[in-house]
């Protein structure tokens, strides 16, 4: 078997993009997915958006924080599992780094009013992300043109927001409905042949 030759290049591009966004974005991984989508799709054009998507469909639906669910499908996508190694890294240092600082000056923190309303404030940009977010997926998702997933969209709003149900719960129904719709998909592809 050829081993595959490792582009030292593209694995500082990877570790400094990984880093400057996780170091640039505050309030989890909504925010920092709408920022990923930006470096990766439009700027060095890594994948496709669809592509990012999916990356964002899987980091969110799987344990753990999204941007490092991301990070690491993105870089075994550009580099195998070096290329996630490198991703993780760069993704984890800096709130790594900054938790570290914090926990060091925790009450200086804590009862600091400055920061108090810097933090108070940045919500406010936060929230303001999370709607691009919300805002791109549904265009997405209605540029699909296909019922079944304009209607799974809001229903699952409709659970979620009115009904209060969980948001595993909801993710769980999505995938089987997912799996149920491949099944069909490759029982209608063997009759049709």
């Amino acid at each position: 078997m050829k081993k595959k030759k490792i582009d030292c290049k593209l694995l500082r591009q990877l570790f400094w993009s990984m880093f400057t966004l996780s170091a640039c974005t505050f309030g989890g991984g909504f925010v920092i997915v709408s920022l990923m989508k930006k470096k990766v799709v439009e700027e060095h054009h890594w994948l496709e958006e669809d592509e990012m998507l999916d990356v964002t469909a899987i980091a969110q639906s799987s344990p753990g924080p999204i941007p490092v669910n991301a990070s690491v499908i993105l870089g075994y996508r550009l580099h195998g599992v070096i290329g996630s190694l490198t991703a993780v890294v760069g993704t984890i240092l800096p709130p790594m780094i900054l938790l570290s600082l914090i926990a060091v000056f925790y009450d200086q923190f804590r009862t600091n009013r400055i920061i108090n309303i810097a933090l108070t404030v940045m919500r406010a940009g936060v929230a303001a992300v999370i709607c691009d977010v919300v805002i791109n997926l549904a265009k997405n998702v209605i540029g699909t043109r296909k019922i079944l997933y304009i209607t799974l969209m809001i229903v699952t709003f409709i659970m979620g927001y009115f009904l209060d149900i969980s948001a595993m719960v909801i993710i769980l129904c999505c995938l089987v409905t997912g799996i149920i719709c491949v099944i069909m998909d490759v029982m209608k592809n063997k009759e049709d042949k």
